[in-house]
This record gives C-alpha cells, structure tokens and sequence, in this order.
C-alpha cells in the first residue's frame, strides 16, 4: 500500500508503469543477448585464433620434417671372390708375363677381349722404353673405361706383367728363373677383373678407369747390387706423362699390389701417407667400418717405390698403394715375393674379397 501511495502521489498511470516495466525487461534481456552475443563473439574469436595458430604449428611441423629427409641407404654390390680368384688362376695358366714373352702376348689378347666385354671403352697403349741395362724394350698399358662421360672419375690400378727373375729365391740356381707372379701381380689385376664385372652389372654415377701397367717389375736383379729406382714401374712412368686421354683428371687412384696373400697385413705404406695423407685415412676407416682393423692395419708401412709414385708426382692424381708388407729388415714383402714360390697355391680367397669389398665400398660411396 506504501507504494502505491507513492506511485499514486508522482501521478503515474499505471497502464504507463507497465509500460515502462516491460521495456525495462525487454532492455535488461537485450543487454544480456547483447553481452552473451558478445561473449559468444569473443569465444568465436578466440577460437579462430587457437585454430589458426594450430595450423601454423602444424604447418611449421610440417615444413622442418620435408627438410630432414631420411637420408638413402647406398647399397654396394656384391664381391665374387670364387670369380676373383678363377682371373688370377687364369692369368698364372698363361705362365709368367714377361714381357717380350708369348704368355705376356697371349694374356694382354684375353684382357682385351675381357674388358672389351665389359667396359665402355677400352684403350691400349703401347710404348717403348729402355731397361736397367739400357736394352730397348716394348710395353703395353691397358686401360678399361666405365662411364666415360662423367667428369669425376676414379682410378684404380694394378701391374700386369710378373718377374722375369726369381732374384730372391733361397735357391741360387732359380735366380734367372721368371716367376709366375700369383701375387706379385696378378692378384691384384684379378680383384680389379671382378671390379669391371661388377661394373658392367650395377651403374655407378662415378666414372671408373682401370688401369694394367706394364714392366712394373723389369727392376735390375738384387745380384747386380745396382741400386736404382727408376728402372722399375716403367708402364706407369710413361701413362703418368703420357696418359690415355689428353689432360686426364681423377679425383684419386687406388693401386692393388700383392692382394692375395693368405693373414695379409695392409699398413698405410709410407709414401701413400706422405703423398694423400686424407685418402690413405679415408680408405683405412671404410675399411675399419668393414670389420678389417686386424688386417687394414692403423700404422704407416714401410716406403715402396710402386706405381704410385709416378702417378702422384707426374700425373699430380692422389694415388695410395693398398700392399701386403712386413715388418723384415730385408724386404718388407712375404718371404715367397720374388721367388718361384709366388704361385697360385699362395693366393687366399679370403684376402681377394677383403681386398674388393673395400674398393667397391670406396667407389660406390663416393
């Protein structure tokens, strides 16, 4: 009654009042749908811009991985040792390659016919040259290309001729005797016949040369006590000033020398570190990769004077020289080199596949 004495007193219509009432409650409920519009608007918003900062995550998270792709397994193929040996076995049934000889004739006829078969090119370079005695002398260096186009290359070497004396034999008698030069040559040659037969089979983007040097081991004989480098490794003396191609380039060399050997021992000949220290290093780790520490030996060889030598200094290609040695005051070689003991019954399976799987690892990874 109190109120309505007071809304009668302020003379207000109560039909106004109601009026008044209802569009009082029509603006409190716009004001609260405006509010939970606006609310509604700011969790909207909010929203969208969780969802877009989501997507940059996402997109973010998306770009680093396309970056980082898993990085492509190089699978190397597959080294036939029982094939490696059958070319050195091959190469010995020919008798000893020495020069000038009908064996040496027939068996140059097989590697060429062999790499004709298998490499890309085959080029034969004969030379003329002088021996320890001043006699006149023909050679024959034989080099098989593999995907002559590419410009880095790789070359990969070995002497093909064998020891026309047996200067180091116990037996004084067999002095003059050629020896059939199982190792001391054709091993090495064999592992490199597989190499092109691999080649032939499984492409490599690396262009690969091989390279048979001749007259590496037409040295005076040790009963002449001449005491003189240059008479031997004279195949690779001429290529290295005279080579193949006109201003050939390899990013290295490899040589194979004695390869064959039954327990071998392959330090880091002396000159081959002095030469291509990184190589030398290079080729020793892949090697430890491999599980050969105990035969790629972390130590530095004696010093040989092989075809390396000229490679790196006249062809100016790092070249490293991967040989059997000892440790011997005498020779640093195995106590049949030399002799007519360096037969076919020397030559170890297992050596020629320790040899290759890690010149195919060399050459595939690069």
């Amino acid at each position: 009654m109190i109120n309505n004495r007071i809304i009668l007193k302020k003379n207000v219509n109560l039909q106004t009042l109601t009026t008044r009432i209802i569009v009082c409650h029509l603006l409190i409920i716009n004001s609260q749908t405006i509010n939970l519009i606006k609310m509604n608007n700011k969790i909207i918003l909010l929203s969208v811009i969780l969802l877009f900062l989501a997507s940059c995550d996402d997109k973010k998270s998306n770009k680093s991985t396309t970056q980082v792709p898993p990085q492509k397994e190089i699978k190397v193929p597959y080294f036939n040792a029982d094939s490696a040996y059958n070319y050195v076995k091959k190469q010995v049934d020919f008798g000893p390659r020495v020069p000038g000889s009908n064996a040496h004739s027939q068996c140059a006829e097989w590697f060429i016919d062999f790499f004709n078969e298998k490499a890309d090119t085959v080029y034969v370079q004969n030379f003329r040259t002088r021996l320890y005695n001043g006699q006149g002398i023909d050679g024959k260096n034989i080099i098989a290309s593999f995907n002559p186009s590419a410009k880095k290359r790789i070359l990969l070497g070995a002497h093909w001729d064998s020891r026309p004396f047996a200067d180091h034999d116990p037996d004084e008698k067999n002095w003059n005797t050629p020896i059939d030069g199982a190792n001391d040559g054709a091993s090495g040659v064999g592992v490199l016949m597989e190499i092109a037969r691999v080649l032939n089979e499984n492409h490599i983007n690396t262009g690969i040369d091989i390279i048979l040097f001749d007259l590496e081991d037409y040295g005076a004989p040790q009963y002449l006590n001449l005491m003189t480098n240059d008479d031997w490794a004279l195949g690779s003396q001429y290529w290295s000033k005279n080579p193949h191609i006109y201003n050939y380039r390899a990013y290295f060399g490899l040589l194979l020398d004695m390869v064959g050997g039954s327990n071998p021992r392959f330090p880091k000949e002396y000159y081959s570190q002095q030469l291509a220290p990184a190589l030398s290093n290079d080729v020793w780790k892949i090697a430890r990769e491999l599980g050969y520490s105990d035969y790629f030996t972390n130590e530095i060889g004696h010093p040989i004077n092989d075809d390396h030598i000229y490679v790196n200094i006249n062809a100016k290609i790092p070249m490293i020289d991967i040989i059997h040695l000892v440790d011997s005051d005498e020779t640093s070689f195995v106590p049949y080199w030399h002799t007519i003991n360096d037969n076919i019954e020397k030559i170890d399976r297992k050596t020629l596949d320790m040899v290759g799987n890690v010149v195919l690892n060399v050459i595939y990874k690069q």
